[in-house]
């Protein structure tokens, strides 16, 4: 398991990581004490402790915000699939094989849409 050394608010910490993680790992170490300075900048120094818990927090929060942005996404993406065999069968039921042909296309692309949501890129 390879090991990396990063720097937050000026002390250096060993750690481990999975195998070709290293650069990530290196880049969330440097967002955070990013994230210390920032707050050491507007704070002054009120603790090394408080201001690792403030950053955390704003972390956090950041990532609770994420979370409620793909939910909002993913039900959206429901709908539209929803919508869309609702369109399909109705399209099926009157003979319009041009506008099932278009609808499984946008199915694909929401299909893809939802993919990208749930691995994140």
């Amino acid at each position: 398991m390879p090991q990396i050394v990063v720097t937050i608010d000026g002390k250096t910490y060993r750690m481990a990581c999975a195998e070709g993680e290293e650069a990530h790992l290196t880049s969330l170490a440097a967002d955070i004490d990013a994230r210390i300075n920032e707050l050491r900048g507007s704070f002054g120094e009120i603790g090394e402790l408080r201001l690792s818990v403030m950053a955390a927090i704003m972390v956090n929060d950041e990532l609770s915000e994420q979370r409620r942005r793909v939910a909002e996404l993913e039900a959206e993406v429901a709908r539209l699939h929803v919508a869309e065999e609702q369109a399909a069968l109705r399209a099926a039921a009157t003979g319009d094989q041009r506008l099932v042909e278009h609808l499984l296309g946008v199915s694909e692309i929401v299909e893809r849409i939802a993919e990208r949501l749930e691995t994140g890129r």
